[in-house]
């Protein structure tokens, strides 16, 4: 049955491990010697979930978290991958497994599972809905979940719901000798042990699926044997199954009928040659790329070369679950795999990566900016009013965007004078940016004395960085190369921490000439700049937001989009320039401030008005900005994602 007239809900549901992966951020050195850990969502079903997600198919997990802060870190960082979270139950009583990884080099790679007693391994019988089970082409189970009694009972009753359903079973070995308490804790990277119990154990599961998947040494212990193809037929014996052995660099082989003496006389399929960075999450990357071919019927030789490729993608990365391949990259990889084997290094590469895996953009974009800082310091002075009532102002405009529904009221503020209002607009699920730039300066300087790299890790990961520069692409060469240079380097750093970038340019005497505007995204893209979102100016005819739409359209067909921001215009010449950007895609919404908030901050810094009413205004300003909006552009659904 083809992928658009099969009737169920899913294409696969994945049942096991669900966990935090604490990736050492040194590479090349011991985990006693690791300085700083990067949280990564982790473990096999779930890196899987997340990489057969990203490739388009449709996606579940059943599992459990724990009932605190790493278990929602799990559930939204699954939710946020595209996977279907409602059989992800929270346990009351066990903490999140957690796995702290390093890398040693491309053959070492030290880890710790902290497993004891967790969450995931508290998945019972009770935890399984054959119905749900039913509403998937294919049920994943993972050899670790067969090592307790109690989850072993679990895997037995989805696999029997899967049977009885006409649902495919796919086992993928998955084998941890410590697991299964065959090695010392600190033996976490460890292999293959043989083991006839486990063997006896696999090969009591293996007649009951469709799949079974392993490398050669899992091959191994669910064969009973070191002989690659006695073990093989051992398996055969006791199943119809189609075996497929990962074979690393030399690709996979496929065996779908009677055992033969070579790889050569299956269905062999050749890996790619890359250089290795991490093969820790390979595996379930090739299981992803496999899955994808084989859940929509493609032949096996094509559903091996997708898992080998993806399989190619992740040994190029660090970490497990975010090295997963986007079906951008790999189509892209395929297209030119015979010309790219540093894939770490390809630039096309890690930006298809970049910009279509991970949190996902908001379909739209209405924010509130009250990022300034220097107006306000300059409003305050007017007034007569104390700097330390900013910081409270701040607070105040923040708390008129909790007002509203989340979806639509996003927020740009800096640091300086709204911590507060960061406080209580991170974590709510709005779409927050916050400023780098030091006011007003040009060349752009940076508003902090470290490097941008170590200023952005000190952020939440959400937080988007946004930079403004005053730009023109006929502005002397020196200060167009200084400014060029700042802004690839604070680009380099977002890449580098995982940050979204907004690039806002404001290029002197716009006005006069809209065409600036166009020429300064073209020269900063030929600079080697690729924003996830540009911020410009409140251009007021169709022709020039054509223009430059098409432009960021036709040099980055990632990038998110552009935002219109305000610069104080009145609300009559801001519909003007909501209705000209009105019917282009790369429009994505508005950061607009001052024409919000400037009468009610003058009111309260002036004591005119207190805390409710200060509220209040920004609310009925903001609210009526957001009217006008939707006049011209079709509000936002309110399941976005903010």
């Amino acid at each position: 049955m083809s992928p658009t007239t099969d009737p169920r809900r899913f294409d696969l549901v994945t049942l096991g491990r669900a966990a935090v992966d604490l990736y050492g951020e040194q590479v090349g050195g011991r985990l006693e010697d690791m300085g700083t850990f990067a949280k990564y969502l982790g473990g096999c079903p779930a890196n899987i979930a997340v990489g057969a997600s990203r490739l388009g198919l449709r996606v579940a997990m059943i599992a459990r978290v724990g009932d605190e802060h790493m278990g929602r870190f799990v559930r939204e960082s699954l939710a946020q991958e595209g996977v279907d979270v409602s059989q992800v139950r929270t346990d009351p009583h066990r903490l999140t497994a957690l796995v702290i990884l390093g890398i040693r080099d491309e053959n070492t790679f030290p880890l710790i599972f902290y497993r004891e007693n967790c969450a995931d391994m508290a998945v019972t019988g009770a935890d399984i809905d054959p119905d749900f089970v039913a509403s998937a082409k294919a049920l994943l189970v993972t050899g670790t979940h067969f090592s307790t009694a109690g989850t072993a009972g679990a895997s037995r009753a989805a696999m029997a719901a899967a049977r009885q359903a006409g649902t495919r079973v796919i086992l993928d070995i998955d084998y941890r000798p410590v697991l299964w308490g065959l090695t010392g804790h600190g033996m976490g990277e460890s292999r293959f042990v043989a083991s006839d119990t486990v063997s006896r154990h696999l090969q009591a599961i293996v007649p009951d699926c469709d799949v079974v998947v392993g490398t050669e040494e899992e091959i191994h212990i669910a064969g009973g044997s070191t002989d690659t193809f006695e073990a093989l037929r051992t398996l055969r014996s006791l199943t119809a199954a189609a075996l497929v052995v990962k074979r690393g660099a030399a690709g996979c082989t496929i065996f779908t009928g009677p055992i033969p003496d070579t790889f050569a006389d299956a269905i062999d399929v050749p890996g790619f040659p890359v250089d290795v960075f991490n093969v820790l999450g390979a595996g379930d990357g090739f299981m992803a790329g496999l899955l994808r071919g084989c859940l929509r019927d493609e032949p096996w030789e094509r559903a091996g070369t997708l898992a080998n490729a993806c399989g190619a993608l992740v040994v190029s990365r660090h970490g497990c679950a975010p090295a997963m391949a986007s079906t951008a990259e790999l189509d892209d990889f395929l297209a030119r795999a015979d010309r790219v084997t540093r894939l770490h290094d390809d630039a096309r590469i890690l930006h298809l990566h970049r910009t279509t895996t991970g949190r996902p953009q908001p379909e739209s974009i209405t924010a509130l900016a009250f990022d300034h800082r220097q107006q306000f310091v300059d409003l305050a002075a007017a007034v007569r009013a104390p700097v330390e009532r900013i910081g409270v102002l701040k607070g105040l405009i923040a708390e008129a965007l909790l007002g509203l529904p989340g979806h639509r009221a996003g927020a740009l503020v800096d640091g300086r004078f709204g911590r507060e209002a960061l406080a209580r607009l991170t974590g709510t699920g709005r779409w927050i940016a916050r400023p780098v730039e030091r006011p007003g300066s040009r060349p752009l300087a940076f508003d902090f004395p470290e490097e941008p790299a170590l200023h952005l890790r000190t952020w939440p990961i959400e937080h988007v960085a946004k930079c403004l520069v005053t730009y023109r692409a006929d502005d002397p060469d020196d200060l167009c190369s200084a400014q060029e240079a700042s802004l690839l380097a604070l680009q380099r750093a977002c890449h580098g921490t995982g940050r979204r970038f907004l690039l806002e340019v404001i290029p002197t005497g716009w006005e006069a000439d809209p065409g600036s505007v166009t020429a300064a995204v073209e020269r900063l893209y030929e600079a080697g700049l690729t924003p996830d979102l540009w911020k410009l100016p409140p251009m007021e005819r169709p022709i020039d937001w054509a223009t430059v739409s098409g432009a960021v359209r036709r040099l980055d067909p990632q990038c998110g989009g552009i935002l219109v921001l305000g610069l104080d215009r009145p609300e009559p010449s801001l519909a003007t320039a909501f209705e000209a950007s009105a019917g282009l895609d790369g429009i994505r919404g508005f950061a607009i401030g001052r024409s919000v908030f400037r009468a009610a901050a003058e009111g309260f810094l002036s004591g005119r008005l207190g805390p409710r009413e200060t509220i209040e205004a920004v609310r009925v300003r903001y609210s009526a900005l957001l009217m006008v909006w939707d006049r011209f552009h079709a509000p936002a659904p309110v399941g976005s994602v903010a």
